[in-house]
């Protein structure tokens, strides 16, 4: 009876694509997922061609863009240059729908963190409707994009502000013996620290991985 208990509690776990239980808890992936964002500040986006494109339709498109983790929730905020064929690729989507993959840097390997955001760019506009804080915030990450802002008076290409919101996240932390892999909800990724065991702030261990905090 026992033995068949067994089996079928395995047969469930390893049968569902979302989720595989481990050690690390969803509370603690969310957490690495935002360190791995806030640190990395460079993910590969993927979009679309739109379906009237002449050549790829429907095809995948991807290549790496900046971004800087400036909004508490867990949003990104983005340099939104119309001539990048994502944008164009975001513009064309009903949706403005993209995904952001980060992995962990300096040498990514199949042991480390990785997580895939799913979600919407909004474009903003120009300086105005940005905070001056989260101008600074994507300074700090982009030293090099000064002369793309914006308000830059010599920017070779027209640039507006944007921002990604994550409305699906996935996770992998490494090899699924010891890590989470699976979806986060969204709203533990965008209050990691409301979960269980959490509920202080600064820095702290999981798994043996550092993590500051916000």
């Amino acid at each position: 009876m026992l033995l068949l208990f067994l089996i079928t509690f395995l047969s469930v776990v390893y049968a569902s694509p979302a989720l595989i239980w481990n050690e690390e808890t969803v509370y603690d992936a969310a957490l690495i997922a935002r360190r791995l964002l806030n640190e990395s500040n460079v993910g590969t986006m993927a979009t679309t061609y739109p379906m009237d494109y002449s050549t790829f339709s429907g095809m995948p498109f991807s290549l790496q863009e900046y971004y800087a983790s400036c909004f508490h929730n867990g949003s990104l905020l983005l340099l939104f240059l119309p001539i990048s064929r994502n944008s164009q690729n975001i513009l064309a989507s009903p949706k403005h729908a993209a995904s952001i993959s980060v992995w962990q840097l300096p040498h990514p390997s199949a042991s480390q963190a990785r997580v895939s955001l799913v979600g919407e760019v909004a474009v903003l506009g120009k300086d105005s409707v940005v905070d001056p804080t989260q101008r600074e915030c994507y300074i700090k990450a982009h030293p090099d994009a000064g002369r793309w802002l914006p308000d830059a008076p010599d920017s070779p290409h027209q640039s507006l502000w944007a921002r990604f919101d994550p409305i699906s996240v996935y996770f992998v932390g490494g090899f699924g013996d010891e890590h989470y892999i699976g979806e986060i909800p969204l709203r533990v990724y965008q209050d990691p620290l409301g979960g269980p065991g959490t509920g202080k702030r600064g820095a702290f261990t999981v798994n043996r991985l550092q993590v500051q905090w916000p």
